[in-house]
This record gives structure tokens, C-alpha cells and sequence, in this order.
């Protein structure tokens, strides 16, 4: 299991309906792209953080681990603003106004991160996805998702025993048993995905699989209270960003 599905099994809000933490966390992640980034966006990500780590409980050490490689492809994505390529000052050079728009972009897309990552780290894949059929979503979507969703933990374990395998047998102390063994990890990964998704097709298929799969759903209902405050608390950061926006521009 991940550390953040870890982390989302044993949140304050594991019991809370999908609904009210999407209100709150996907909010986040529309303000934080629609407002401006300063000093929406700023206000977002403060007030992202302070449920991150306030009432939402997540540790955080697990929160950064999370956080940081996002915040990697964000920091990428602005430093291209910084300058500018050809022109007549030279190939590559200062562009006018770079710092500000690369400052804005990583505003931006940071506090939208955490309002992903405030969803992510308090509900469970396992509660949202079946949810989706009551939605309008597909059943076979839905089915495919619940499936690749557990694939990829069956994989991620068979790729962690590979490799301690490898190591055991002296596979990583060169460079180039390095390179061999990451030949035959990816090899064996491969052959053992396939023997695994032929396993499961056999067995959904002599316990008469329909074309549902059908899970339990821990029972949760939309707390009215918990969904007014969410958007209390977003339109009073976008009422703040209008107001702060006049005297700090």
C-alpha cells in the first residue's frame, strides 16, 4: 500500500463522505487556479496547509514526502519563464517580467497540489471509486479503475521482492550488475503482471463474474454542516483576495 492511501485508510476523515471532503479539497484546487496568484493563490495555499496539518491530522513528514514531487514538476514548470530564448541581446537571456509570471505559475499550481493532496490524503480509493456508478460514471469504468487500482499495489510488491532478491544476491554492486539486474527486474515485472491479470480474469470468471464487480461501501452520508463550512471558508478566501487584491497590486 502507498503511504498516502496508508495515510487516507487512517485519517480523521475516513468516515466523512466522499462529497464534503471534494466540496472542500477540490475548492481549494479551483481557487487556487481561477483567483489571482497573489494573493488568492497565496491565501489558498495557507489555508491548504493549515487543514493539511490542522484539522485534517496529517503528519507532516508523510505530508512533504507527498508534496515534494509535486512541487518538483512545479518549480520545473516555472523556471522556463525566468527566460527567454533568441533575440537581440543574445540566445538566451533575462525575460522582462519572468520572475513574475514564474512566481505566479508556482503559486498557483503549489496551492493547487495541496487542495489534490488535501482529497487524496483523507479519502480512500477504495470508498471513492464505487461511488462513481451512483454518479453516472460506467459500471465497467468503474470496474477497470477498481481493478488497475489493486493491479498496481500487486505490482508495486512484486517489483519491492525483486529487488530485495537482486540485492540478496550481490545484484547492485556494479554498475553494470546494476543494469543487468534492472534488465531482468523489468522482465520479470512484466511476465508477472501478465500471469497475475490471467489469474484474476480465471477466478472472476468461476465465481460468474457479470461484468460488476460488487464491493461493500462503508456507509457515510453528506454532513450538511461540515459542507456549509467548506464553502463558507472558500468564498471568504475569494471575498479576501478581492479585497487585498486593490492595495497589494
Amino acid at each position: 500500500m502507498l503511504p498516502i492511501d496508508a495515510a487516507a485508510h487512517g485519517s480523521r476523515w475516513r468516515r466523512r463522505h466522499p462529497v464534503d471532503k471534494a466540496v472542500l479539497g477540490l475548492g481549494l484546487t479551483v481557487l487556487a487556479i481561477s483567483l489571482p496568484p497573489w494573493p488568492g493563490a497565496a491565501l489558498v495555499l495557507v489555508a491548504a496547509l493549515t487543514v493539511l496539518l490542522g484539522p485534517a491530522g496529517v503528519p507532516g513528514r508523510r505530508l512533504w514526502r507527498a508534496y515534494r514531487v509535486p512541487l518538483g514538476f512545479c518549480v520545473t514548470g516555472a523556471l522556463p519563464l525566468l527566460v527567454q530564448v533568441g533575440g537581440p541581446d543574445g540566445f538566451l537571456t533575462a525575460a522582462d517580467g519572468g520572475a513574475v509570471r514564474a512566481g505566479g505559475l508556482l503559486l498557483r499550481t503549489s496551492a493547487a497540489s495541496l487542495g489534490v493532496l488535501l482529497f487524496a490524503f483523507t479519502t480512500p480509493m477504495s470508498d471513492l471509486l464505487p461511488r462513481l456508478v451512483r454518479a453516472g460514471v460506467p459500471a465497467p469504468v468503474v470496474d477497470v479503475a477498481l481493478v488497475t487500482y489493486r493491479m498496481s499495489f500487486l505490482l508495486l510488491d512484486s517489483v519491492r521482492r525483486i529487488r530485495q532478491a537482486q540485492a540478496a544476491r550481490l545484484g547492485h554492486t556494479t554498475r553494470a550488475a546494476a543494469w543487468r539486474s534492472l534488465g531482468g527486474l523489468g522482465a520479470t515485472a512484466f511476465v508477472r503482471a501478465f500471469d497475475r491479470a490471467a489469474r484474476l480474469q480465471s477466478g472472476l470468471a468461476g465465481r460468474g463474474y457479470d461484468g460488476t464487480l460488487r464491493v461493500l461501501v462503508p456507509e457515510a452520508r453528506v454532513s450538511v454542516p461540515f459542507t456549509a463550512a467548506s464553502v463558507a471558508l472558500l468564498a471568504a478566501l475569494a471575498v479576501l483576495t478581492l479585497v487585498l487584491e486593490g492595495p497589494l497590486s
